[in-house]
C-alpha cells in the first residue's frame, strides 16, 4: 500500500510538472511598455528589408526546421511556444504576426541589443528564414487583460 501511494505521488509529480510549466508560459502577462519598444523595431526595418519575401515560404520542411532552430536559439527567452517570458515578448502578438517576413528577418539579423535581443547575423541566412517561417506559423493570440507575472 505504501509503495502504491509513493508511486502515485511520483507519477502525479512527473506528469503535472510539464503541464504546470506550459501553463505558466502561456499565462505570462506581457510587459506592454517594454514589449512595445521591442515591437517598434519591426516598424523601423528599412523598406528594402520589409519588402523581402521569405524564400522558404513554400518549403514544406521550413516550419519544422525553424521550430528546431527556435528551440535551440530563441526559446530560452521567448518560451517554447513563443508566448514570451519575463525576458522577452510574445512572438504571437499581433505586432509580430502582422509584420512582414522581411521585417522579422531584419530584426532577427540585427537584433535589438539595447532591449536584450541578440544579433543572429552569424546564423546562416537560410536558417534565419526557417525561424521566420516558424514564427509566422504561430499565429496571433488575442490580447487578454494584464495578469501579474510570476
Amino acid at each position: 500500500m505504501k509503495e502504491s501511494i509513493i508511486a502515485l505521488s511520483l507519477m502525479t509529480a512527473l506528469l503535472g510538472a510539464p503541464c504546470a510549466l506550459a501553463q505558466h508560459e502561456k499565462l505570462a502577462a506581457p510587459n506592454h511598455k517594454a514589449d512595445a519598444l521591442v515591437y517598434a523595431e519591426l516598424a523601423r526595418a528599412p523598406d528594402k528589408a520589409t519588402a523581402k519575401r521569405n524564400p522558404m515560404e513554400k518549403d514544406p520542411d521550413a516550419v519544422a526546421a525553424g521550430q528546431n532552430l527556435f528551440k535551440q536559439h530563441c526559446s530560452e527567452c521567448h518560451g517554447n511556444a513563443g508566448y514570451g517570458t519575463e525576458k522577452a515578448p510574445s512572438l504571437r502578438a499581433e505586432e509580430v504576426q502582422s509584420a512582414t517576413p522581411g521585417a522579422i528577418f531584419w530584426v532577427l539579423t540585427n537584433g535589438v541589443v539595447r532591449r536584450g535581443m541578440p544579433v543572429w547575423s552569424k546564423l546562416p541566412e537560410p536558417q534565419r528564414w526557417q525561424i521566420v517561417s516558424f514564427i509566422k506559423s504561430l499565429g496571433a493570440v488575442p490580447k487578454t487583460p494584464d495578469k501579474k507575472r510570476d
